[in-house]
């Protein structure tokens, strides 16, 4: 297993390298193929992974009954649904992989373990979950007060792996917007 994809996500002054050992060592690697579903609606999450490569995308249906993007998870990012795997209830998301790719999970019942034996790893858990509420804030905040186009370019700009492998009726359903809309922006900045 790599330390560098462990020391990056469990990044935390208080995490000593025997503890990062002791976490690292709960987690198993696995190969995914494209098409791969890691949750489904209505089942309870009992893990996590950190994404090695590839690219994952979770939806969700609307009242509609339309497919929405709410979220694109890739190299080095935690998948994770956390309302289901901590509340221990069923998701109404479905999380798929849209690429090939390697993971490392990580159960809930060893995640416990680890989370009340190494208190480092406690502070952690707690400084990630601020960040995360932090993003979700933020993107809620973008969604409102930027345009489709800035979205886009920051898109661009910070993951460009969702760019290059996520195909566009899916970028535009998190983007909030039609397919069309987004082939028009694309158009606009591309022809620039």
């Amino acid at each position: 297993m790599t330390k560098s994809i462990f020391e990056k996500i469990y990044n935390h002054l208080a995490l000593r390298k025997e503890d990062l050992d002791s976490i690292a060592n709960a987690h198993e690697q696995i190969d995914f193929q494209k098409g791969h579903v890691f949750l489904e609606n209505g089942k309870v999450a009992n893990e996590y992974y950190l994404i090695q490569s590839g690219l994952v995308r979770s939806w969700l249906y609307d009242y509609n009954g339309d497919e929405i993007t709410t979220e694109f998870y890739g190299d080095g990012e935690i998948l994770i649904e956390v309302s289901s795997l901590f509340q221990r209830i069923p998701t109404k998301e479905n999380i798929v992989a849209l690429t090939a790719g390697t993971a490392l999970r990580i159960d809930f019942d060893k995640f416990q373990e680890l989370y009340h034996k190494i208190p480092a790893f406690n502070e952690w858990g707690r400084a990630w979950m601020s960040n995360q509420l932090f993003m979700s804030k933020q993107r809620t905040i973008d969604m409102l007060t930027r345009s489709a186009a800035d979205r886009y370019l920051a898109i661009l700009k910070h993951k460009p792996l969702i760019i290059k492998e996520a195909p566009l009726k899916h970028i535009a359903s998190y983007l909030g917007i039609t397919n069309s809309s987004l082939s028009r922006i694309r158009k606009e900045i591309f022809s620039a």
